[in-house]
């Protein structure tokens, strides 16, 4: 459920992962305020590894793409990763404690980016 005026991961609440305190909490902010939340399924987010405290874990993440429009429409390679930085969280909204990736795209016709040694400072 999400609260239809707010953004940044606030005013929602992630049904399968709530408790029932949280859900009658928002059981009663819905049935005083009905047209201010909106239903919304969950949505089955990727994974992706990630480097954490020294290990290596999953954390769900989603690809925020940029398109430029004008006298035509581009795709441009690459875009925001967004990463949940808690385990097994949904969220995430920068705001709400997640972080971002980088994003590579490798093009087939240049192979894969090569790599720079540390000590060169880059």
């Amino acid at each position: 459920m999400k609260a239809v005026g707010e953004s940044g991961g606030y005013g929602m609440l992630i049904g399968p992962h709530s408790t029932a305190a949280e859900r009658d909490e928002f059981r009663a902010r819905i049935l005083a305020e009905p047209r201010n939340y909106i239903a919304q399924p969950t949505l089955a987010l990727s994974a992706a590894p990630c480097f954490m405290d020294g290990v290596i874990e999953s954390r769900h993440v989603d690809l925020r793409p940029y398109i430029l429009s004008g006298e035509k429409v581009v795709i441009v390679p690459g875009g925001l990763t967004r990463v949940a930085l808690r385990k097994g969280s949904l969220v995430v909204n920068s705001s709400q404690g997640g972080g971002s990736k980088d994003t590579w795209v490798l093009d087939a016709h240049h192979g894969p980016p090569r790599s720079v040694a540390p000590e060169a400072g880059l």
